[in-house]
């Protein structure tokens, strides 16, 4: 059955930038209201206000807060206030869109440019783990209903090997078997797990990886639509797959990338 989005309210993991803003964007103007969890300094902070402005002239409640949210007492602190606003509806759409893991290379030319434990084992947990652990908390809180949709942002990274991407690349494989594992779990539940695989994309995260400019240049050359996935493509998956109560899309790997595997 199809619904509507409008008066539904969507969480967003990572709402400051890249696809997670651009979620937040496209939802607002379905009228979805929003609330993000973003992690930035002045800069990124002043942005993230002009952005809430942006979608609440649609008409929707947006509240941001500038929190890490991997860490477990942004969720402790975050829970309540969040279903105060939501006035015990519940959410119905979570975008876990969290992209912030090292780039150093395992084996570095000298022992003080490579990977550490620590940096493996904070990028996993930003990028992979804290999937399952809000999915926890907002669960047992009862603010995810049947009918909910969960969202985690992965890559051709999962499968494939480059310099420098080491740490998360295994962060995107890993956070692929949450999501298998939370769509097994939840599916009692009617509630669907699934994690859009997006295209080669031009995001601040994106520009911060060592020879983005070549990985772009041969992403466009290969898709079929000879052009590189915008974070907007994304918003829009995340819109449609969302109109649905149905849980029976669950516990995929969906490719938002125009093409971009296929070649």
């Amino acid at each position: 059955m199809i619904t509507r989005l409008d008066g539904s309210w969507c969480l967003v993991l990572g709402a400051s930038s890249g696809m997670g803003l651009a979620i937040a964007h496209e939802l607002a103007r379905e009228g979805v209201h929003i609330l993000g969890v973003h992690f930035d300094t002045t800069d990124g902070q002043e942005k993230a206000a002009a952005a809430r402005e942006e979608m609440r002239g649609h008409g929707v409640e947006a509240h941001f807060f500038n929190a890490n949210a991997a860490s477990a007492r942004t969720r402790e602190e975050l829970l309540p206030r969040f279903e105060e606003l939501t006035g015990g509806t519940g959410i119905r759409i979570v975008v876990h869109s969290l992209a912030f893991g090292t780039l150093l290379p395992y084996l570095g030319a000298e022992k003080e440019d490579s990977l550490t434990a620590r940096q493996m084992n904070m990028t996993l947990d930003v990028m992979a783990h804290s999937l399952v652990y809000w999915t926890q908390d907002l669960f047992t809180t009862g603010l995810l209903r049947p009918g909910a949709k969960v969202y985690a942002m992965t890559s051709a990274g999962g499968a494939r090997v480059m310099p420098h991407y080491g740490a998360v690349s295994a962060a995107k494989a890993a956070l692929e078997s949450h999501v298998r594992q939370l769509a097994l779990e939840l599916a009692p539940s009617g509630i669907a797990v699934n994690a859009l695989r997006a295209g080669v994309t031009p995001t601040p995260s994106m520009e911060r990886i060592p020879g983005s400019d070549r990985l772009a240049a041969h992403a466009r050359d290969l898709n079929p639509h000879r052009r590189l996935t915008r974070p907007e493509d994304v918003a829009e998956a995340v819109s449609l797959l969302s109109r649905t109560d149905s849980s029976w899309i669950t516990g995929n790997v969906i490719g938002v990338d125009g093409g971009e595997l296929l070649t």
